[in-house]
């Protein structure tokens, strides 16, 4: 009977630790994910790093849009800046977007349509991947930070936290009419299909500064001060449109540089970067 009893209560002690050991939390991994598709084109994909640790309740999200002119460029453009992230902001989650390329099969608004399509993928997936679905980044350089404007501007789901726009194109209608480039002007009707003149529509609804208003995301701007293929005077515009809205901005201007920079300033623009994300994502 003894026996029995100290069995009973053996057996009732490894229940108890079983069911405590499957009611702690799981501590998750880090894990990179790449090529994930998010539609049907062999374009439409992502690279996915997530950090370890991560919560579906508070990691934010980073979401990488490269540039190339809209024609050109590729998600391995940003390795450096992965690189990067991973060690200055490491409980961030990591999105790095392809879009089709713009041909004359895939012209505007393919590019802005696959962006969507990738933050209703994340959005969807986010409880599978550990993220938040409300602490959400934009970041893109030249025509991906482009993308990233039309995006965080233009659509009011999912909430966008910040945005970071490398030098990107505001305005195409000023663009396409006084071109600071003899080849932005053919760029911009390979891109649309058409020229202002004849579908201005078509050009005011491809132009984030078109759509700022006084519930937009916080934004910072990096821009080169002798930029000859986004002039600055589509980094002053958005900056004034920002401040008549009354969001909050931050313009960083870089005198010296073109259309990209590398050494001590790219580490000052992650630095200045990083203390916006921590202002204004929380």
């Amino acid at each position: 009977m003894k026996i029995l009893i100290h069995l009973v209560l053996l057996m009732t002690l490894f229940s108890s630790c079983q069911k405590a050991e499957s009611n702690e939390p799981v501590t998750l991994i880090a894990e990179n994910k790449l090529n994930v598709s998010y539609g049907n084109d062999s374009a439409q994909r992502m690279d996915i790093h997530l950090p370890a640790g991560r919560s579906a309740a508070t990691t934010p999200s980073i979401i990488l849009i490269h540039g190339g002119g809209w024609n050109s460029g590729d998600k391995s453009d940003f390795k450096s800046y992965i690189d990067t992230f991973k060690k200055r902001l490491p409980e961030y989650a990591i999105f790095n977007l392809n879009y089709r390329l713009a041909t004359t099969n895939t012209i505007f608004p393919s590019q802005e349509m696959d962006v969507k399509a990738a933050m209703e993928h994340i959005v969807t997936h986010a409880t599978d991947y550990g993220v938040s679905r409300d602490k959400f980044v934009l970041l893109g350089a030249s025509a991906g930070a482009h993308l990233a404007l039309l995006q965080a501007y233009k659509y009011a789901s999912p909430d966008i936290k910040a945005v970071v726009n490398f030098f990107g194109p505001t305005d195409l209608t000023a663009m396409y009419n006084k071109p600071w480039h003899t080849m932005i002007p053919y760029l911009l009707q390979l891109l649309l299909g058409t020229t202002p003149q004849a579908n201005p529509s078509a050009y005011e609804q491809s132009s984030p500064a078109f759509f700022v208003n006084a519930q937009s995301a916080p934004t910072i701007i990096l821009q080169g001060g002798l930029d000859n293929v986004v002039d600055p005077s589509q980094s002053y515009l958005l900056q004034e449109k920002l401040e008549q809205a009354g969001v909050k901005h931050e313009l960083v201007l870089y005198p010296n540089e073109r259309h990209g920079w590398y050494g001590a300033n790219l580490s000052h623009s992650f630095d200045r970067i990083e203390a916006f994300l921590d202002e204004h994502v929380n």
